[in-house]
């Protein structure tokens, strides 16, 4: 599978390069398309490449076909060459970085040879950069922050990565040793939103058989240690994965041990210590005599509460909850009932409608929400009034021929600059469920804007309310205190959106939503097939933020969900 990643960072490369030189947004947003459909396929490219059929595959037309086909019988692209020819590829990385966009960078290079991170910070903190037209103190400084975020993110490893990495590792070991019990540890048990390192914790027979059969993991790339508890190897792109066997007779305490968080872990042993007991990875001591750490759930009933989910473990209150059984039922992913946000071939994605169906119904859904963007929405491929119209019309088609499922009509409008929205009112009305959404003017009185579209009754969620993209922007300048406020006043739903890079609402924010009063909605935001299985990450983030199945719209069939818009 390492060629379709290869070949996913090729195409994403070409759309940089584009983007960079000013080409139509429109051959940016096909290459970024073929990137996307060559991340998510599950078939190795060089397979189909050989068996003839790569023109089969969907959003790859016989152009594409052809540079897929050059580079895995050459190892080069010559639209890779002239689409980036007298541009590094430490410029293009640039673009990935809030607040420098194409024409910023351009002239950031033309005018004082930028060309890498290193220099564009060494022109911001000479202040030549400032000096340019349209640039200032105040845009310097917001690069500089996105400098630092874009750094710090990739220090850690999205959620997503860290997932399946870990999975692969996880199934390996049980096929091929005979472990007893294997778990993933530490922040990614937790579900962070970005991992470290992967810790895996393991029991089994024959602990040194196990550390040598996982050093020979076939994505491999480094062996760094391997003894008889154990090991740790490095995968592609510099992923460390360490497994840990333990005894056991120990493997609850020590499970729980290193999910920690620190902040929780202290404050259980120091329980521990006020009940004459002693708490460490090896079991839960009174003197000498173990008293629990066969299982986590023996070591939180004996020091006197429920066990906590992991999700939890952020000493956020949830141990005097646990002590006085009050913990929160918290949302699972068997309660989801259906995704409220996807995009489809009618604006930005790879997918059709009736692709999304069948993978929805895999899923085990009742219904799912089309949400495309709107009109504005150009670099994302935004629908005019009679794409959106001719949308209605499959599927109206669709849903009749469907049987226990429904596909809902939506849209994720732009809120715009000018607080109005991108679609008029005797649109918005029209159709089941809308998202507003802010996608410009990211400074620009945004928590105005947005509360202005809570109070139009068309609207009944707002789509990533902080904007955020993890890797690389920390989003919109906004008042999320006063956007919850307006949520529960206008019975608006809020999202949280299920894609790794976005989780937003984070967990802290959800946690507060909750306790206002104001109902979630889930959504992948998903622009092809595979991606409605991020859903995963929305309710891991919705259980980090103590929701539970009441409080999250998707878990309430279509009737009840309909009627709960704008508190009907």
């Amino acid at each position: 599978m390492k060629k379709n990643k290869e070949l996913a960072a090729i195409f994403n490369q070409i759309a940089d390069a584009l983007e960079f030189k000013g080409e139509n947004v429109f051959k940016v947003i096909a290459y970024r398309k073929t990137a996307r459909v060559l991340e998510e396929l599950v078939d190795d490219i060089a397979d189909l490449h050989k068996a003839g059929t790569l023109d089969q595959l969907e959003g790859v037309g016989k152009a594409i076909a052809e540079k897929i086909s050059e580079y895995l019988t050459t190892g080069k692209m010559k639209k890779l060459a002239e689409a980036t020819r007298g541009i590094p590829l430490s410029l293009l990385e640039l673009l990935n970085i809030q607040y420098i966009g194409p024409k910023t960078l351009a002239l950031a290079n033309k005018e004082l040879g930028v060309k890498d991170i290193a220099s564009m910070k060494r022109v911001i903190e000479d202040g030549s950069l400032a000096k340019l037209p349209m640039m200032g103190a105040k845009k310097t400084e917001n690069i500089m922050k996105g400098i630092l975020l874009y750094e710090r993110s990739h220090e850690r490893l999205a959620i997503n990565v860290a997932q399946e990495v870990t999975d692969k590792v996880i199934a390996y070991l049980r096929k091929n040793t005979n472990v007893i019990n294997i778990s993933a540890a530490g922040s990614l048990r937790r579900w962070n939103e970005n991992i470290g390192d992967i810790d895996i914790l393991a029991t089994g027979k024959d602990g040194k058989k196990i550390i040598e059969t996982f050093t020979r993991f076939p994505e491999t790339e480094e062996v760094v240690a391997a003894g008889d508890t154990k090991g740790e190897i490095i995968v592609e792109d510099g992923v460390q994965v360490d497994v840990r066997i333990v005894n056991e007779r120990s493997y609850g305490a020590a499970l729980q041990y290193f999910t920690g968080s620190k902040a929780h872990n202290v404050k259980l042993r120091g329980l521990a210590v006020d009940k004459g007991l002693k708490l460490n990875e090896y079991g839960l001591f009174k003197g000498k005599r173990r008293i629990a750490g066969e299982n986590e759930e023996g070591i939180y009933k004996a020091l006197g509460m429920a066990w906590i989910p992991a999700e939890l473990r952020e000493d956020r209150g949830e141990i005097e909850l646990a002590m006085n059984r009050k913990l929160p039922d918290l949302v699972e992913h068997k309660d989801i009932k259906g995704d409220l946000q996807m995009h489809s071939v009618y604006s930005d994605s790879d997918a059709t409608i009736e692709e999304l169906v069948a993978e929805a119904q895999d899923l085990g859904y009742e219904y799912i929400l089309i949400t495309d963007h709107s009109r504005t929405a150009r670099y994302a491929n935004g629908m005019e009034l009679d794409r959106l119209y001719k949308q209605w019309e499959e599927i109206d088609k669709l849903n009749k021929r469907l049987k226990n499922f429904t596909v809902l009509k939506g849209v994720e409008v732009d809120i715009l600059t000018t607080g109005k929205l991108d679609y008029p009112d005797p649109v918005l009305e029209k159709l089941d469920i809308v998202v507003a959404s802010v996608h410009q003017g990211f400074s620009k009185n945004v928590t105005e804007r947005m509360s202005d579209a809570m109070e139009n009754p068309n609207v009944d969620l707002i789509g990533h309310p902080t904007g955020r993209l993890i890797s690389k922007r920390e989003g919109y300048v906004i008042d999320i205190a006063r956007i919850i406020e307006k949520a529960a006043e206008t019975k608006t739903w809020l999202e949280c959106n299920a894609y790794p890079d976005r989780l937003d609402l984070n967990d802290v924010n959800l946690k507060k939503a909750k306790e206002s009063g104001v109902m979630i909605s889930l959504g992948t935001d998903a622009h092809g097939v595979t991606e409605l299985r991020w859903m995963k990450y929305g309710v891991a983030t919705c259980r980090r933020g103590w929701l539970e199945a009441k409080n999250v719209v998707n878990t309430y069939p279509r009737e009840k969900l309909l009627r709960l818009r704008k508190g009907e």
